[in-house]
């Protein structure tokens, strides 16, 4: 099949059904929510889900299983420098905290910003989180000890120099106190070295070491990074990249439903105490639990919606450095991984609390486009769960399921572009309603995620 063939988009749509669960939650530990269509609904933000089917593609193509099995893939963190200074330690033989210093100067005067000096947790993180190639901080290591000689000499100057710049900010603080006592100071020594000092320049660092970090933080041959992109404002010559994957937030498709689960945790200790004892006196303390407290839990059906753009993807492989025959290969492959993360992958909040991540969805339609499409609208009206009898739509996922495949046929029929439209069922009650429904011929049953997509 030619790329010629095939349209520039394609979207996918899937309803899943959960019970009891919070795989995502605000500030306050609540779910979290929106309002659309005159009601409240739950809410997975498309920022967890794309991490999800981020690390899911990422985690089998690093086992070798998937069709990105062997790629180049990325890692986000702000343990660039951590990272750098464990290689120049373990592999290159410095010793640690020269590593590390050594490591955390050259990424910051690349650009990068890092956290307090003053405060342990934050000294050697960056401030925001970057998006890079995993083998960054290996290639970054392997310069700084290529050219440790220069790179030291450079190194011992930077510092030196960002002392001597931290003494004049503090002569510059204690001549604004005694100002502030003084209403008429006269300019002493000290108030103008501290106005000197404060201008105190910083060795540039070697063109050469620059490039080196500039190349190991570019997106290179990562092909996650061509999928979803990133940002990195603070370097402005380290290129960006617009991702090819638009993810929207899935929401039910009737009003939320919330409870507040109370729970008590035993105290092994305390109870093998009071099993034990031979008088009262023994178990007296040994009553009631360990610890409670709440935790609230959602059920519901989703909605939820994604778009890959072709097009994208490709320019973001050719501009890592692929050829184009190369980048055709390895967006096919990362189009077939990000079908099946879509299907397959799940945030892992409190997955062990509420087995989350064992969800299968009800249903998924992916279709090709010369546009993104975005189905949301075909639940703007809750979903009434009630009776079929009585005037409601009966269970929300079957529901679900009808409102959407007959949204999308009345669509296709007024839009040419929409073609090789496909859906998947891991349930066998919506399997069955598919054979009610009498589907277009244009849509076909496939089972299994990878015949999504051709």
């Amino acid at each position: 099949m030619t790329e010629a063939l095939r349209s520039q988009f394609l979207s996918l749509h899937l309803i899943e059904t959960l019970a009891a669960v919070l795989p995502v939650r605000d500030e306050n530990a609540q779910p979290k929510a929106l309002v659309f269509g005159g009601v409240e609904r739950h809410m997975i933000t498309s920022q967890a889900r794309r991490r999800a089917e981020r690390v899911h593609a990422r985690n089998r193509a690093n086992a070798g299983r998937g069709a990105l099995k062997g790629r180049s893939m990325g890692v986000r963190t702000r343990e660039w420098a951590i990272l750098a200074g464990r290689e120049l330690e373990t592999v290159h033989g410095w010793e640690k905290e020269n590593a590390l210093a050594t490591a955390r100067a050259v990424m910051e005067a690349s650009g990068l910003k890092f956290g307090d000096p003053k405060k342990k947790t934050v000294a050697n993180l960056t401030k925001v989180l970057i998006f890079a190639p995993s083998d960054a901080a290996v290639r970054i290591a392997r310069h700084i000890a290529d050219q440790a000689a220069e790179v030291g000499e450079w190194c011992d100057a930077y510092l030196a120099a960002q002392a001597r710049a931290e003494a004049a900010k503090k002569a510059r603080r204690g001549a604004r106190k005694k100002a502030v006592s003084a209403p008429e100071p006269e300019e002493t020594e000290e108030t103008s070295t501290a106005e000197t000092a404060a201008s105190v320049p910083l060795p540039p660092l070697p063109k050469a070491t620059r490039d080196a970090v500039l190349l190991a933080l570019a997106p290179r041959d990562a092909v996650d990074i061509a999928l979803y992109g990133r940002f990195l404002a603070e370097i402005p010559d380290s290129p960006n990249v617009d991702g090819a994957v638009q993810t929207g937030h899935a929401f039910t498709v009737h009003e939320a439903e919330q409870i507040e689960d109370f729970y008590a945790a035993a105290d092994d200790a305390k109870l093998d105490r009071k099993r034990n004892a031979l008088s009262f006196l023994d178990s007296a303390d040994a009553a009631g639990a360990g610890m409670t407290g709440y935790q609230s839990l959602i059920s519901g059906t989703f909605y939820r919606h994604a778009v890959l753009d072709r097009t994208q993807l490709r320019t973001n492989l050719r501009a890592a450095g692929m050829d184009e025959q190369e980048a055709e290969t390895a967006a096919s492959e990362a189009e077939k991984e990000f079908v099946n993360s879509f299907v397959e992958a799940f945030p892992e909040a409190k997955k062990n609390s509420t087995a989350s991540t064992g969800s299968l969805p009800a249903l998924v339609l992916a279709f090709e486009g010369d546009r993104p499409y975005n189905y949301a609208s075909a639940f703007q009206r809750p979903v009434d769960e009630g009776p079929v009898a009585a005037g409601g739509e009966g269970p929300a996922g079957p529901a679900a399921v009808r409102r959407l495949l007959r949204h999308h046929t009345f669509v296709s029929r007024r839009r040419d572009d929409l073609r090789r439209a496909c859906v998947l069922t891991y349930d066998p009650e919506i399997d069955a309603l598919l054979g009610e429904l009498g589907l277009p011929e244009s849509l076909t049953v496939v089972e299994r995620a990878e015949d999504l997509t051709p």
